[in-house]
């Protein structure tokens, strides 16, 4: 079920306008409204990415659908969408919500952590299926990522639940420019989906270091797919849901793909993977 917006906190940094929002659920989100400056599509793909993310067992946020009551746009007017020099307010109704890793007031979230701190960051292993990812789906983005302190087993999976230690994770956002954005296609280039700091790549040394993650892409499963559009509200779509399934037809037969986007990476000047021998 969705919560209802409470309380605004801050707007965000970004393209789309994002808000932080406290909602009634005691819980933080940064939520990206419908008729964001991105177009609504955006909401869609941010979505899809979140799921499909946490089914490779990449660390990002839990999601959710945040309701925007009209007491909230009442109570909160800065509540808006700069357009030139108009403000727009966000429209009632159901939006996407990211949830922001704790209390913003206690916990400290960093976009950029030096060299030294980002080579022990404990999960850097999803920098590498991460990008699998943004190849499978063109994000025409490149990667973003947030890093926090936190109890590692929180956020890598420990099954044996013995990972106590607090260290510094990777939390893998902004998954708006999946399909190009709001263009919903897929154009390739070797840059696409690279996070811009490439000392994460530096481990890669044969397509063998992508393992798991590159045969559960190949056998991705339909199931998981059917099981976000089902969750994906119908304001979200408005029309688009044949644009939409034609979208995910493509992306399934892309799963074969992935290995020559790579590579194509790999021939490119920019080659993020220097350490790359065979």
């Amino acid at each position: 079920m969705p919560v209802n917006a409470c309380r605004l906190i801050r707007k965000m940094r970004g393209g789309a306008q994002a808000h932080l929002i406290e909602a009634d659920d005691g819980k933080f989100y940064v939520v990206k409204f419908r008729n964001n400056p991105q177009h609504r599509r955006i909401l869609t793909n941010e979505w899809l990415g979140g799921t499909f993310l946490r089914y490779m067992g990449v660390a990002s946020p839990d999601m959710q659908i945040v309701n925007l009551p009209r007491e909230f746009l009442d109570e909160n007017p800065e509540a808006s969408i700069q357009l030139g020099s108009r403000r727009i307010p966000p429209l009632l109704g159901w939006h996407f919500g990211s949830e922001f890793p704790g209390h913003p007031d206690r916990v400290a979230v960093y976009d950029f952590l030096p060299d030294s701190l980002l080579d022990s960051v404990e999960n850097n292993n999803d920098f590498l299926t991460v990008l699998l990812m943004d190849k499978w789906a063109a994000n025409a983005d490149a990667r973003q990522s947030v890093f926090l302190r936190a109890r590692v087993s929180e956020y890598v999976p420990d099954p044996a639940n013995r990972n106590r230690r607090t260290g510094f994770v990777a939390l893998m956002i902004d998954h708006g420019y999946w399909f190009n954005g709001p263009h919903w296609e897929y154009i390739d280039s070797p840059a696409s989906g690279l996070y811009f700091r490439m000392s994460v790549y530096r481990p890669v040394r044969s397509l063998d270091d992508f393992q798991p993650a590159l045969d559960r892409i190949a056998n991705f499963p339909l199931d998981v797919v059917d099981e976000a559009l089902r969750r994906i509200p119908p304001d979200w779509l408005e029309g688009d849901s044949d644009a939409l399934d034609r979208l995910l037809e493509r992306l399934m037969d892309r799963r074969a793909l992935v290995p020559a986007l790579l590579d194509q990476a790999r021939r490119a000047s920019l080659n993020p993977f220097p350490s790359w021998t065979r």
